[in-house]
């Protein structure tokens, strides 16, 4: 039982689909159904609450996903080292592989900002020294060599907005010029990477630390809802934050959360990706709406 009455609308959490591995990236489409993929076996599901779940195609690995502007899904697909793209068609097309020459990681979250540039990490801690390909020229040393979070315009360029420990979830605040940052592993705390207008780095700070507590549960997958109030998996559950990084709660779900995304029609649903099964929640407050949601209408 959950008892956050500032943020949760039910306390209980309702199973919609279990029998899973390991699920990640939830999406919501406006159409009204989920997107979330099951990492182990590597396949994309649909799922259109009040029924049975619909595989869409097999994946590399497929983890955090995103649209752009024009609905296309975007997928960070591990196992092959890429970012792709779905196209409206179900062609599937690389996005990004390569960084100054050099494969990349193992891309592992993707957001989308409202002016069609997309953001993804690429941690390189489970990859060896001896296959790694990253970091370029920029003369990065140690375990955590290569690790960073990209930026690829709409017309293909890409830029290193940062480098961190671990990179994972990442999500914008309200105003787009806060870049919320999961860092995964040893230090389990979240950065706020300051923006400019070019989205390019100004700064970088600690927002808040998740290493309370032994329960299960990482820095992973982050939103924020239309308050900036940040969502972010950690120990115990979802933990909950206002905008100056103050904890108000912790969201507990009945296995350890990984993932999630606000959905519904009125995206106060929260849809949660729990290792072998996805739930939901309502919640009082809506999720901040993608840029591809508010395109559509506009």
């Amino acid at each position: 039982m959950n008892y956050l009455p500032e943020i949760l609308e039910t306390t209980e959490a309702e199973r919609l689909a279990t029998g899973f591995v390991f699920t990640e990236g939830p999406l919501w489409h406006p159409d009204g159904f989920y997107y979330f993929n099951d990492i182990r076996p590597g396949t994309l599901y649909r799922l259109k609450p009040g029924e049975e779940p619909v595989m869409m195609r097999k994946t590399n690995g497929g983890n955090g996903m995103t649209f752009d502007l024009e609905g296309r899904l975007i997928h960070c697909e591990g196992e092959a080292a890429n970012v792709t793209r779905t196209d409206l068609d179900g062609a599937v097309t690389v996005l990004a592989d390569r960084f100054e020459g050099g494969r990349l990681n193992r891309p592992n979250d993707v957001i989308c900002h409202s002016n069609g540039d997309v953001y993804f990490t690429d941690p390189s801690m489970r990859i060896p020294f001896a296959k790694r390909e990253q970091p370029g020229p920029d003369g990065e040393a140690g375990v955590y060599a290569g690790a960073r979070v990209y930026r690829v315009s709409p017309d293909g360029d890409i830029a290193v907005v940062c480098t961190v420990e671990y990179p994972n979830g990442l999500a914008f605040s309200p105003d787009e010029r806060t870049l919320y940052l999961a860092n995964t592993r040893e230090t389990k705390y979240i950065h706020a990477v300051e923006l400019d207008a070019a989205g390019n780095m100004v700064r970088k700070r600690i927002f808040a630390d998740l290493s309370e507590g032994d329960e299960p549960g990482i820095p992973d997958g982050m939103k924020v809802d239309t308050l900036g109030r940040v969502y972010c998996t950690g120990p115990g559950g979802i933990w909950v934050m206002d905008p100056d990084g103050s904890r108000i709660g912790i969201i507990k779900l009945p296995e350890q959360s990984v993932n999630f995304t606000f959905g519904g029609d009125d995206l106060r649903t929260l849809f949660v990706t729990a290792h072998t099964s996805v739930y939901t929640l309502r919640m009082k407050t809506p999720g901040q709406p993608h840029p591809f949601y508010l395109a559509r209408k506009g």
